[in-house]
């Protein structure tokens, strides 16, 4: 009998320690077990949050670059653009130089040319002038032949 009351013993033992067990050890246990569950749960969630958000991001990331070499090839071809109006501004500016350069130069031909014909004039008028006096001091009316001279000097 001894066998039986210890076997009884054990078992009623045995029968606190499980319900000692599941009124105090499990339920924390248990909560636990489920905190850390949820806990992963979450950090899952979380994961795959950030995870959409990475993909999200690359694409905007993608996007924002294409736009930028739009704008940077735009902005070169408009720089191109204006460095070719600028070279044909360039290039009217010189030449509307050259030209008004040209007729400067040309009109100071002119003025020399003048000069020089208005000098040789005098000249001639002057040689006239002396010749006819030589022949004038052969002759006795002086006042008829300076004027004669002068209306000579004037059609040189």
């Amino acid at each position: 009998m001894e066998f039986n009351m210890s076997l009884v013993g054990q078992m009623i033992t045995f029968a606190i320690l499980i319900l000692f067990t599941m009124k105090f050890v499990w339920p924390p246990l248990t909560k636990m077990m489920d905190e850390r569950a949820k806990r992963i749960a979450d950090g899952l969630a979380a994961a795959d949050r950030a995870k959409l958000d990475l993909e999200n991001a690359e694409k905007k990331s993608a996007d924002k670059l294409r736009e930028a070499k739009q704008q940077a090839a735009e902005i070169i071809a408009q720089a191109e653009k204006r460095a070719a109006q600028l070279v044909d501004e360039a290039k009217g500016n010189a030449k509307v130089e050259g030209e008004r350069l040209i007729a400067g130069a040309q009109g100071e031909i002119e003025q020399q040319i003048q000069h020089a014909k208005e000098t040789l004039r005098q000249q001639v008028a002057t040689l006239a002038v002396a010749g006819a006096e030589k022949i004038l001091q052969r002759e006795v009316d002086a006042a008829k032949h300076a004027d004669m001279l002068s209306s000579i000097k004037a059609e040189l």
